[in-house]
């Protein structure tokens, strides 16, 4: 089964939402491990309230970071499952 590549600057600037709906702000720039190049997070700018009552890990420069591995698709809006944020 072949994945679809979606290149990185494609999404820079999209909104991040929940699956449910809820915003949590935009993406600003995505983490990954230089070695093996596996995405990490998605770091976030212009948070919103709600993603602020996450809890969710922050960056050495005090950005919200959302797992890679929480993103349930890509299309106009990065859409992520909260469970796995929480």
């Amino acid at each position: 089964m072949q994945t679809e590549k979606i290149v990185f600057n494609s999404i820079l600037g999209k909104m991040i939402v929940t699956k449910e709906g809820k915003r949590l702000g935009f993406v600003k720039d995505v983490t990954f491990e230089t070695r093996s190049g596996e995405l990490i997070n998605l770091v976030v700018k212009d948070s919103t309230v709600y993603v602020k009552n996450l809890n969710l890990e922050m960056s050495e420069s005090n950005e919200l970071l959302i797992p890679y591995s929480s993103i349930i698709a890509i299309g106009d809006f990065v859409v992520v499952s909260e469970e796995d944020l929480i």
